[in-house]
């Protein structure tokens, strides 16, 4: 195997993207993206049942339009990179089964890596400066919100904290259910708000008081805002008095960027790191977006935000990730692991 420079085939399969990314070494070649949401949207959510059918419908036509798009072939692959976990169950079963089959079939050796740490490999593809260690990575996603402290991509991740309720991604489906909107709530909610006044309303911030601080500095809540919200609609609504749909996005879009990059930038001055990664399809938001921009350059701290096609689910992380590790000199991973839905992040490789 070339372990300077490995060809590596990455597989995501965590959630309800059907992922397939082609790396050689730290360079993209192919990343192809099979998403079923259309699917889940008529039940307001991602069924896990749903997602797994869909991935096994997408492999096949998924992974031969990025052999298509790296002008590579499968007998060129050094390595097979999967996401074992975390993520569904089912869901992450239909890409380890087809990673496996792959590995045999190529006589390849086959790296089982870790979804979340693959979010902070992802930005190895989408810079021509070189990962710079430490660093704190704030991933929020439809189901994780975690604030990670990488001292090696590779050997060495810590998790700082994590959400104890819902994720930030969830939040936001739920919210905007509450509103009346479609699924995905994200992208619905960041559209409803740009005509809203994000001071109209002050909704709660959890886990930020005194007291929540000194237990969970960098945990996070969401399910007590999700409630506020809620609350706050039912009693326009019971009064007769018509809901301001962008003030109420606006102000709870607000509350969420602002809990998620206050902890974010505490980590890194607490700890002492000048740097700061965002990842995960949250990312898209437009509020967290400027608000981590703004706060990062008062702060002094260097702010990373991969492109938004590497910052949803994809197989080019997977596969960036997993070249990283040959190429630092691990070993791969043998045929006995499975799919392990609350598979740490502290376990990089399994």
């Amino acid at each position: 195997m070339n372990r300077a420079d490995p060809l590596v085939l990455g597989i995501e399969t965590s959630c309800d993207e059907t992922g397939v990314g082609i790396v050689r070494g730290s360079t993209l070649l192919a990343n192809v993206i099979a998403s079923s949401m259309e699917e889940h949207a008529r039940y307001g959510g991602v069924v896990p049942e749903v997602a797994a059918r869909a991935h096994l419908e997408a492999l096949g036509p998924t992974l031969r339009e990025a052999v298509d798009r790296a002008g590579v072939t499968l007998d060129e692959v050094d390595a097979i990179a999967v996401t074992n976990g975390p993520g569904l169950a089912g869901a992450l079963m239909v890409g380890v089964g087809a990673a496996k089959a792959l590995a045999l079939s190529l006589d390849v050796p086959i790296y089982a890596v870790n979804h979340l740490v693959g979010h902070v490999g992802a930005d190895i593809l989408s810079d021509d400066e070189p990962f710079e260690y430490p660093t704190v990575a704030l991933l929020v996603s439809g189901g994780h919100t975690s604030l990670l402290l990488v001292k090696d991509l590779t050997s060495d991740v810590e998790l700082l904290g994590e959400t104890i309720d819902d994720a930030a991604g969830e939040a936001f489906d739920k919210v905007a259910r509450v509103l009346g909107l479609a699924y995905p709530g994200g992208p619905r909610i960041d559209a409803a708000a740009v005509d809203g006044d994000p001071r109209a309303i002050r909704f709660p911030r959890g886990l930020t008081k005194p007291k929540d601080l000194e237990r969970h500095r960098y945990d996070f809540s969401f399910s007590g805002l999700k409630t506020a919200v809620a609350r706050w609609v039912e009693q326009r609504e019971d009064a007769g008095e018509p809901v301001p749909v962008g003030d109420v996005a606006a102000s709870f879009r607000e509350a969420v960027a602002d809990v998620l990059v206050g902890k974010a930038i505490a980590a890194c001055v607490d700890l002492g790191v000048p740097r700061l990664l965002l990842g995960g399809g949250v990312v898209a938001n437009a509020r967290l977006r400027a608000l981590a921009e703004e706060r990062a350059d008062a702060a002094g701290i260097a702010l990373r935000i991969p492109p938004l096609s590497l910052c949803t689910d994809n197989g080019a992380m997977i596969a960036a990730l997993g070249a990283q590790r040959i190429m630092a000199g691990h070993a791969p991973s043998t045929l006995d692991f499975g799919a392990d839905s609350t598979l740490p992040v502290t376990t990089i490789q399994s």
